[in-house]
């Protein structure tokens, strides 16, 4: 049974509500937050169509974000960590929205992240990415297309040369001996032999999601920027670029590719100069990517309403992050947005953004998120109309 004065929501006309966020960090993932606000303005409006497609841009959530929002499926491989112990990573496999065929995500927090490294281990002069290019590799087991290779929240500063390892590229010092892993061994390469990388690999499609623009190396390099957050110490940062360098330099001189200062080449530690160099990969904003993987823009072509949203709205989130991108494509159709977060450090100009804290105070917005989530979608379907730019 419905709840009194739902019956009374049946003589309204239908409103198409697309329901696009991205997660609440430390709370909900985007699925969660969608099928919250979808829960929420069900209860109001029950004869409404709402589309929950949740989003993401590049970093951790964006393989559960496409997987849903596609129905595809996960799969489990067991990969080397960013310290060497062995890690349980999920990769994932799904049809594209516009049917060109699958498509495999890969998300390297999953084999490389922080998150797996416990704080008093956290080394980026020795963590590696080869649990990544072991990730890659089973993904490309399922014969995919196109691979679409999310890089935030990294533990590692190799440029990708532990994922470059595993797959068959040989990285060697002057002795002719391999490599070990890490940031700082990159300061001993001496040549690149690429003759053996996977077959498994050649030929695809491959797309890196990334929410950074920043060079490879330099003061707004890979190092310099992040290497602190990973563990890293003045000397550690001087070092590893130092080593970044190097790797620049050998990568133009035996691949013919100059990825030094490409745009998101310095994207989680460098992997997306690997990815760039090793196998050929676009690298994109991830929000466009997992807009473009989704049908996003034939999803909002039949909605009259897009929500979207993420628990925090500060400047960032307007900056290459997921209420950006949706803002920007709603503009650009003529569809009202508005925003769901759980507190607001800024107000978009002519966007209207409701905030959790204020709906329920800060304690029910972290203590019950989801309800609180469907109490304030609950709240906005009763203003459908007016939301939607009709008139009352």
């Amino acid at each position: 049974m419905g709840e009194p004065g739902i019956a009374a929501d049946c003589t309204l006309p239908l409103v198409r509500v697309l329901v696009a966020p991205d997660k609440f960090r430390g709370t909900l993932t985007a699925s969660e937050v969608a099928r919250a606000i979808a829960r929420g303005w069900r209860r109001a409006r029950p004869r409404d169509h709402v589309e929950e497609v949740p989003l993401a841009d590049g970093g951790e959530g964006t393989l559960d974000a496409l997987v849903d929002a596609l129905g595809g499926e996960r799969l489990t491989v067991s990969v080397t960590g960013p310290v060497g112990d062995p890690v349980a990573a999920e990769y994932g496999v799904a049809e594209a929205a516009d049917g060109t065929g699958r498509s495999a995500i890969v998300e390297m927090a999953r084999a490389s992240g922080l998150q797996l490294v416990p704080a008093a281990r956290r080394d980026p002069t020795v963590t590696t990415t080869r649990g990544t290019g072991q990730l890659i590799l089973a993904a490309c087991s399922r014969r995919p297309g196109t691979v679409i290779v999310c890089i935030g929240g990294s533990a590692t500063n190799d440029g990708g040369a532990g994922m470059a390892q595993a797959l068959g590229v040989r990285l060697l010092d002057a002795a002719g001996g391999e490599l070990g892993p890490g940031g700082a061994a990159l300061a001993s390469l001496d040549r690149i032999d690429a003759g053996g990388l996977d077959d498994g690999v050649r030929g695809r499609r491959f797309v890196v999601a990334t929410d950074v623009d920043n060079p490879l190396v330099g003061p707004e390099g890979a190092s310099a920027v992040y290497g602190p957050q990973k563990g890293a110490t003045p000397a550690d940062v001087a070092l590893l670029d130092a080593g970044l360098e190097r790797y620049a330099d050998v990568i133009r001189r035996d691949l013919g590719v100059d990825v030094r200062d490409r745009p998101g080449a310095g994207a989680a530690g460098g992997l997306g100069a690997g990815l760039m160099a090793f196998l050929g990969a676009e690298v994109r904003p991830g929000v466009e990517v997992v807009m473009e993987a989704v049908g996003f823009a034939r999803r909002l072509a039949r909605a009259d309403l897009v929500i979207t949203g993420e628990g925090k709205l500060d400047r960032q989130s307007l900056h290459g992050k997921t209420p950006a991108g949706v803002l920007a494509a709603a503009r650009s159709s003529g569809t009202p947005v508005l925003i769901v977060c759980g507190q607001a450090a800024i107000r978009p100009e002519g966007v209207p953004v409701f905030t959790l804290f204020e709906a329920v105070g800060p304690a029910r917005a972290f203590g019950d998120t989801r309800r609180a989530l469907e109490r304030v979608a609950e709240d906005l379907a009763r203003s459908a109309e007016k939301l939607a730019g009709r008139s009352t």
